[in-house]
């Protein structure tokens, strides 16, 4: 109805069918995750019975929604099977058994899901953590000519324990080395021209976790993450062309007792929309064909884009650890083409703009009344900052952690 192409998960076994009943997704900070609701994690007892209900599902779906638009969506075999999310009573280190039976968990959905149409993209394996697990379930998609459409993969910057220790701070650059990891890994088992989607993204990990556990996701509420957003888009397309989908995670917001309290999320305990929400709608805005930029600044990261109707461009201003350790500069934005026909708008997020909880700062709101949730609310609303002719000078002003998108229509 929204227009959405949608990633489905077929993730979590029906307790009917499987080998152990018992066996669930474990709890986080003592709270059962996804608003209470529980999964079981083990293998089905029987794997025609689980290729039956992914047909059945599929089916369903083709049957409601017509092939036509069900062909656009992608389906992968469950999530993060490399860890607790899959025979979650294994050892961490315990491999093996989790790859032979995931193995055969993806033969039996990929037969299921393809009875219904071959049109129907499928994918795997959306691990987390361990490479060998990818490299291994590449080997048995080529051994068995398994049917695999994309690689679904997950890419997350840093962990709560390695930010606290100091050892791996939040940083683009952590995400670009794990996808540089990904990419020879998948080069070498010969997949390197399959499509690739990053179905979970995060500059860290641990959504359940807040600032009790680690005071620097504060970052979460502010303005770095809608830069680190807008930076690492950028970086992403100079590094990995296969990239088709980033797929930020949220999970973990249903735990809010306060609004600003760094969660992974969009919006706050009293729906008040952050700056990486307002970056998201930013990026949507965002065309199809990319173009080039050309700036001096080390510091700037541009994605310029063409649109149906005119241009689209992205622009970020951030140090490596996004740090207040640059200055604030003015640019000028040039465009190679006349554009005095036609329509300049700038959108921003900074410091000062489309930030709430920069403003709760200022206004010292801890507990915030009705009034004060309204006045919020209305600060995290997305709205242009400026709009003018084309043919009238366009300088921004960059503070540190500002992200800016024009469009010229």
């Amino acid at each position: 109805e929204k227009g959405y192409d949608v990633l489905i998960a077929y993730a979590g076994m029906p307790e009917c069918i499987a080998s152990d009943p018992l066996v669930f997704n474990v709890d986080n900070k003592g709270a059962k995750r996804y608003k209470g609701k529980v999964f079981n994690t083990s293998p089905p007892k029987d794997y025609a019975l689980y290729e039956e209900i992914c047909y059945q599902y599929t089916k369903h779906n083709v049957e409601r929604y017509g092939i036509e638009t069900v062909s656009k969506w992608r389906c992968h075999c469950h999530n993060e099977p490399d860890g607790h999310f899959f025979m979650n009573y294994l050892a961490e280190d315990d491999q093996e058994p989790r790859i032979r039976e995931y193995t055969k968990l993806y033969a039996a959905f990929a037969r299921g899901v393809s009875r219904v149409s071959e049109e129907i993209k499928i994918g795997g394996p959306a691990c987390a953590f361990e490479l060998g697990f990818i490299e291994k379930f590449l080997h048995n998609v080529r051994e068995q000519n398994l049917k695999l459409d994309y690689i679904a993969l997950h890419n997350y910057g840093t962990t709560t324990a390695e930010v606290n220790a100091g050892t791996r701070p939040i940083t683009v650059e952590n995400n670009l080395w794990r996808q540089r990891n990904l990419i020879a890994l998948i080069e070498k088992c010969g997949f390197g021209d399959k499509e690739r989607i990053v179905d979970e993204w995060g500059a860290a990990t641990d959504g359940y976790f807040n600032m009790e556990e680690c005071p620097a996701y504060i970052f979460r509420e502010t303005e770095v993450y809608s830069a680190y957003y807008a930076k690492l888009i950028h970086q992403m397309l100079l590094t990995d062309p296969q990239v088709s989908k980033m797929m930020i995670c949220l999970s973990g917001q249903h735990e809010m007792v306060t609004d600003f309290s760094g969660f992974r999320n969009f919006f706050t305990l009293n729906f008040i929309k952050k700056p990486i929400y307002n970056a998201h709608i930013l990026a949507s805005k965002l065309g199809e064909d990319l173009l080039t930029a050309e700036t001096e600044n080390e510091n700037l990261f541009v994605v310029p884009t063409k649109t149906e109707n005119g241009y689209g461009v992205l622009m970020c201003y951030a140090s490596e650890y996004f740090t207040e350790d640059i200055p604030a500069i003015d640019e000028t934005i040039t465009f190679a083409e006349d554009i005095k026909d036609k329509m300049v708008t700038v959108w921003c997020i900074d410091k000062q703009t489309t930030n709430p909880y920069r403003l709760a700062q200022k206004l010292g709101i801890e507990t915030p009344t009705q009034e004060q949730i309204k006045r919020l609310r209305e600060e995290g609303n997305l709205k242009p900052v400026l709009t003018q002719k084309g043919d009238a000078p366009l300088t921004l002003h960059f503070t540190p952690n500002s992200t800016y998108l024009v469009t010229v229509t």
